[in-house]
Order: C-alpha cells, then structure tokens, then sequence
C-alpha cells in the first residue's frame, strides 16, 4: 500500500494576509447612477431636439418677428368728401413714401366704419360740413389709439400749428435696448425651467409607470443617491443649453453680454437644481404621466404668464407684484438680464439668487421626504 502524501504545514506566521473585500466609496452608487442617466439619452435621441433644437428655434422665429425693421404703418379711412384727397395726400396717401407711419386710403362713409369695426382700419377721419374733423377710433386697441394721435398731429401740423417747444425723435436700435435683448434672456430661464421639470418629473413617473423604479427597493442604493443623480444629469445637459442659448443670441442677434460668463454658469446651475428639486416634488408620489402632466403644468403656467419671460411683468398690478417677485422664473430672469445686459455682479443679485436655492432646497427636501419607489 502506497505510503500516504502530505501537504507541508506552512506556520501562522508566514501565512499571506487574508485580503478584505473593498468597500465601495460613499459616492460609487451615485457616479454610477448618474451615468446610466447619461447613457438614456441614446435611447431616446428626440430628447436633443426638445433641449437643445427647439429653443434655438424658437429664439431664431422669435429674433427675426421682432427683428430692427421699419415701423408697421397704421391705415386710415379718410370718409370721402370735398376734401378727402387732400385730407389723404397730407396724411399720407396709399402711393406715399413707405417710410411714412400713416396710410390713408379715401373710402366711403358706411365702408370706412364697417372695415373699422373688422379691423381693417385703425382709425377713420372724418371732415364734418362746418369743418371740424372727427376721429372713430377704438380705445381698447393701442394701434388705433397712436394712429388717431398721429393723424391729428399731422393735420394740425399742416394746417399751420406752430409747436411751442422743439422737439427731436432719437429711435433707439443699439444691441441691449433690442426687444430680442430682452427676450434671449428670458428664453434661457424658460429653457431652464421646462428642462428642469419635464426632464426631472416626466423621467421619473415614466420610470414609475414602466416599473423600473420597483427594482431599486431590493438595492442598497439610497434614495437619496438616486434622487440627485437625476437632478445632476440635468445641471450637465444645462451648461450645453445656456451656453447654446448665449453663442446663438451673440452670433445671430449680436446681442451683448455685459456680464461674466462664471456667473451666468453658476447661475444656470442653481437655477437647474431648483427647478429639478420642483420636478421631482411634483413626480415624487404621482403613478401616471397623464398625471404627473398635470402637476408639471399647473406649477409652470403662472410663471409663463407672469415671469416676464416675453414682457416686462410690471404691467400687473402692484398688488400681485411680490407674488410674482417670489417665483423662482422670475428670479432666474431678473439676474439673468441683470448680468447679460446690466454686468452685475453676483453679490448684487443675492436675494434673487436666494430665491431660487430655496425653491430648490426646500423642494429636495419634500421630494426626499415623500417620495416613494411604487
């Protein structure tokens, strides 16, 4: 019988250390969920049109309706009488210079008032038999308001009034007093805010309705890891969006930047975590997009109206003004035209930038605490 082997004994203390198992980091989980984020947009490539495409667009159709042009001409309805040509001629007839504001066209008495109430018309000059001259004009409409004042300047002017005091017209067209200056700037801020909160909710409840949020309740991931991963995923797409937005606006509108650039990123970034923190409040608990929507689109509609977005929110009312001023848009716009055609500086801006990182601060902090996986 074979003698039997043995394995050689190797003492205790030349024994190799037995190798613990590496811990990961605390942030491992959120670097990685933050770029699975990243990687989805492959899968639905339609989503770079909605954030980058479309606002370029829409700032492009926008720029080129309100682009530097001549002023639009307001028409008038001379009612037709012994001195209706003249009456024209010296208002500014249908065959007069094209730079002239007014067009005056000589029309019969029913024919005039009947365009006027369609709105073909802006005002309609009338010259009684005892000469007085009357005006029919629509005091709810502005156009029809500035024509009737231009028609009796005009009249009276050639008439012979001589003007009391000296007066000269210094049109402003200079880049930064530009509507389109004012409207980039306000298109950024929307940007931010849709991308925020449809990118942010939208994301989530579809997330929720195809069930892919159930199977992260048996990880040890934690909720709040993933929370910010889908916030985070947004501050990234935001420096592509507003710098497209300014570098648009600079080489097409030639629209001046007065400001630091620095600032502008930072501002983008706490706008983009407040209003991630404001999707995912709304999305936190909603089970259906259809719903999740609804939500998304009861929180942005008062900031499209009253924001300031396409005009100056001073025209509300006084009384609404500090609930306007407390919207986050409304902040993000006011520093925005703030630094891009004022160059102020951050520590100017603070209370509206602290506005906005409490919306978001606050807003994280409910979503966290309410949010569920199912």
């Amino acid at each position: 019988m074979a003698a039997e082997t043995t394995k050689p004994q190797i003492p205790e203390a030349q024994k190799p250390p037995a190798l613990a198992p590496k811990r990961p980091s605390r942030w491992s989980g959120y670097r990685y969920l933050l770029w699975v984020r990243l990687l989805e947009l492959k899968r639905e490539p339609e989503i770079i049109f909605w954030v980058f495409g479309f606002p370029l667009l829409l700032s492009l159709g926008l720029g080129v309706a309100f682009r530097n042009k001549p002023a639009d001409q307001n028409s008038v309805a001379v009612v037709a009488g012994p001195n209706a040509a003249q009456i024209a001629a010296n208002l500014g007839g249908s065959g007069s210079d094209k730079r002239s504001i007014l067009r005056a066209t000589v029309v019969g008495r029913e024919a005039a008032l009947k365009a006027f109430r369609l709105g073909k018309f802006d005002v309609v000059v009338e010259q009684k038999d005892d000469g007085t001259y009357w005006y029919y004009y629509d005091p709810a409409r502005p156009e029809s308001m500035f024509a009737r004042l231009m028609a009796i300047d005009t009249l009276e002017a050639n008439a012979g009034r001589a003007d009391k005091l000296q007066a000269v017209n210094a049109p402003s067209s200079a880049p930064g007093s530009r509507y389109i200056d004012f409207l980039i700037p306000g298109l950024i801020g929307m940007n931010l805010m849709n991308s925020g909160m449809w990118g942010v909710g939208f994301a989530l409840v579809d997330m929720r309705q195809r069930k892919l949020l159930k199977r992260f309740v048996a990880t040890p991931m934690r909720r709040s890891d993933f929370l910010m991963a889908v916030m985070s995923s947004r501050l990234i797409l935001m420096v592509i969006e507003v710098g497209l937005l300014l570098v648009f606006g600079m080489l097409v509108f030639h629209m001046p930047v007065a400001g630091s650039l620095w600032a502008l990123a930072l501002v983008g970034s706490i706008a983009a975590v407040a209003f991630g923190g404001l999707g995912l409040l709304t999305a936190c608990r909603a089970q259906k997009v259809e719903s999740a929507s609804g939500l998304i689109n009861l929180v942005m509609m008062p900031m499209w109206i009253f924001s300031g977005v396409f005009f100056s929110y001073e025209h509300f009312p006084a009384v609404a003004q500090p609930f306007i001023k407390a919207l986050p848009l409304t902040a993000l716009n006011d520093v925005l035209r703030a630094i891009i055609l004022e160059g102020a500086s951050l520590p100017s801006q603070s209370v509206r930038l602290l506005i906005l990182a409490l919306w978001g601060g606050i807003s994280f902090a409910l979503a966290l605490k309410w949010f569920r996986w199912v």
